[in-house]
């Protein structure tokens, strides 16, 4: 899979163009891991909150706020929804947070100490 990373952009905020295609590629990912892909949307419903996370029975819907945040806070919610949506432990969380930012921010290690979960 062939993937233009989101920090190579040169932009300090994310579009909905960015956020569709990091969307598409982590839920692929997550996938091909034999994990559920969530389903991502923008804004989320709760005003006030910068990401919000429904739970389904298919999986969830992580929804992430773009306007005026930088493009490292929304990959990282978004990457974090993966997490919860999947209810990972510690040892494979970390090891899949690792493996997504690589995926879509090359070289951009993650927060430390991971994100916080998704509310």
């Amino acid at each position: 899979m062939t993937v233009t990373p989101i920090a190579q952009t040169g932009r300090m905020s994310t579009s909905t163009v960015q956020f569709a295609h990091a969307a598409r590629t982590l839920t692929a990912a997550a996938r091909a891991q034999g994990l559920v892909g969530p389903s991502f949307r923008c804004p989320p419903r709760l005003r006030g909150v910068d990401r919000s996370l429904r739970r389904r029975a298919d999986g969830g819907v992580v929804a992430v706020r773009l306007r005026g945040r930088p493009s490292s806070a929304v990959i990282a919610d978004m990457i974090e929804g993966v997490i919860v949506v999947n209810d990972l432990p510690p040892p494979a969380a970390t090891r899949l947070r690792t493996e997504l930012w690589e995926l879509l921010a090359p070289g951009a290690a993650p927060p430390a100490g991971g994100a916080a979960r998704v509310a």
